[in-house]
C-alpha cells in the first residue's frame, strides 16, 4: 500500500482544517481509490514466522489484529489528530467507551477525580457509580468556577475531566483557566469536547492534555453510526491508553470508521450551518418560553467566555418551559416536524426531555445539582430551513398554551 497522503506531517501540519477534514490520513491502495476503502479484515497475513513476531515485538512496522489497529480505523484516527491539532489519536465503538477507557486507563484505587457537575447522564454514571467502585474517589464541582476546582484538589488528585458546553445545561468552563490548574499541579485536564468537535472548539490550544469524543454526534453527524475518539499525546495514547484499549477490547468496526471518515467531510460545512440555524430558533424561543440557555445569545451568563473561546455556538441549546414534566411531554407531543429523540449532532432536528431520557439514571437530587429540571427541554437543530423549525415551536408552543 503506497501512502499519499496523511504521513508526512510536515505537510499535513501546514493544511487548514477544511482541507484536513477531508484529506487528512488519507491511504490509497494500489488500486489508487479516491474514496477510502474500508478493509473488512480481523486478521493478517505475514511473509514468514520472523516478520510476525517482529510486529509482535514492536520492532516492525505493520498490522497484527484488527482489535489493535485496521487500516481504515487508523485513517480516521490520523484524520482527527490532525483536526484536533493532537499528535494522536484512538478510537473506540462508542463515545461512552471512549470516556471509560480515558478515565479507567489513568487512574487506581485511591487515586482522586474533581469531576464537573453538568455532564451527559452516563458520564455522570462513571464518576458517581463506577469508578468509586475501585476505590477512585470523586468530587464534583461546578465548573463554571474555576476556583472549585483549586479547592477540590487533594494530593491523590489525578485528572480533572469536565465538558464544555455541557450536556444539558450548555454550562460553559473556562478552558485556559482550567487547564493551566491541572498542568500546574501535575493533573491531567480531560475535556469532553462533543457538542462543538474540533470544528468549532480545539481544547488543547487552550492547554488541555486530552479530549475525548462521542464521534456519533457532529463527527458522523447523521444519525448512522456509533464511535468514539480520544486525543492527547503520543505518549498518552501509546502508553497510557492503548494498553487498555488492546487488551479490554472497545474497538471501533472498519464500517463505522468508514462513514465517520464520510461524516467528517462535511463536519465544517454542516456544523456551522447548524450552529447559524440555531441562532434563529434560539431568538425565536427567547421571550417564549420561561428561559433559554443558548450559548451564542447574548442572554447567556458565559456568552462572552463562550465566544472566546468557540469559533461558533454549535447546534445545540436547551431551553425551559413552566408547567413541569407535563407542559415539556407537552410541547414535543405536539411537534410536527421536529423529532423526539435523545440522540444528538444530527443533520435532522431533534428534541428530548432530558430528566425522563438522558439523564433518567441519575438521581432527582442530583439532577437538581446539575441544573436539570422537569421543564428542561434540549434541542439539536439541524439543516432545515430554519423557517420551518421556527413554525413548527411556534404551533407547539400554542398547542399547550405559550
Amino acid at each position: 500500500m503506497k501512502r499519499r497522503t496523511g504521513q508526512d506531517r510536515t505537510i499535513t501540519d501546514t493544511w487548514r482544517p477544511a482541507t484536513r477534514a477531508i484529506r487528512g490520513g488519507t491511504v490509497r491502495s494500489e488500486f489508487g481509490e479516491t474514496s477510502e476503502a474500508i478493509f473488512v479484515t480481523s486478521g493478517y497475513a505475514y511473509d514468514c514466522a520472523g516478520d510476525a513476531a517482529a510486529r509482535f515485538a514492536g520492532e516492525q512496522e505493520g498490522m497484527t489484529y484488527s482489535r489493535l489497529q485496521n487500516p481504515t480505523v487508523e485513517m480516521l484516527e490520523h484524520r482527527i489528530a490532525l483536526l484536533e491539532g493532537a499528535e494522536a489519536c484512538r478510537t473506540m465503538a462508542s463515545g461512552m467507551a471512549a470516556m471509560t477507557a480515558v478515565l479507567l486507563s489513568q487512574l487506581q484505587a485511591g487515586d482522586h477525580v474533581v469531576a464537573g457537575r453538568a455532564a451527559f447522564g452516563s458520564c455522570r454514571w462513571l464518576v458517581d457509580n463506577l469508578l468509586p467502585k475501585f476505590g477512585i474517589a470523586t468530587t464534583v464541582v461546578d465548573a463554571r468556577d474555576p476556583q472549585q476546582f483549586i479547592d477540590a484538589v487533594r494530593p491523590e488528585t489525578k485528572v480533572f475531566f469536565f465538558e464544555t458546553p455541557a450536556n444539558p445545561t450548555m454550562d460553559v468552563v473556562d478552558l485556559r483557566a482550567v487547564c493551566t490548574i491541572a498542568r500546574e499541579r501535575g493533573i491531567t485536564s480531560v475535556v469532553d469536547n462533543a457538542f462543538a468537535t474540533p470544528a468549532l472548539q480545539r481544547p488543547m490550544e487552550f492547554g488541555a492534555d486530552v479530549t475525548a469524543y462521542s464521534a456519533t454526534k457532529m463527527m458522523d453527524g447523521q444519525g448512522r453510526v456509533l464511535a468514539g475518539a480520544v486525543c492527547g499525546t503520543k505518549d498518552f495514547i501509546d502508553n497510557t491508553l492503548l494498553p487498555f484499549t488492546r487488551n479490554t477490547g472497545p474497538t471501533l468496526s472498519p464500517f463505522n470508521a468508514w462513514v465517520v471518515l464520510k461524516g467528517l467531510e462535511t463536519l465544517d460545512l454542516r456544523i456551522r450551518r447548524q450552529s447559524e440555524n440555531a441562532l434563529k430558533v434560539g431568538a425565536f424561543l427567547e421571550g417564549r418560553v420561561a428561559r433559554i440557555l443558548h450559548p451564542g445569545l447574548p442572554s447567556h451568563p458565559q456568552h462572552e467566555l463562550a465566544m472566546s473561546q468557540m469559533e461558533a455556538s454549535g447546534p445545540i441549546f436547551a431551553f425551559e418551559v413552566e408547567g413541569g414534566r407535563a407542559m415539556a411531554h407537552g410541547l414535543l407531543d405536539a411537534l410536527q416536524l421536529i423529532d423526539i429523540s435523545n440522540n444528538i449532532g444530527d443533520s435532522r432536528s431533534l428534541m428530548t426531555h432530558p430528566a425522563s431520557t438522558t439523564h433518567a439514571s441519575v438521581t432527582p437530587e442530583k439532577r437538581e445539582e446539575m441544573g436539570i429540571g422537569e421543564g428542561m427541554l434540549r434541542l439539536n437543530v439541524g439543516l432545515e430551513d430554519p423557517a420551518d423549525l421556527i413554525d413548527d415551536l411556534d404551533q407547539a408552543l400554542r398547542t399547550i398554551g405559550l
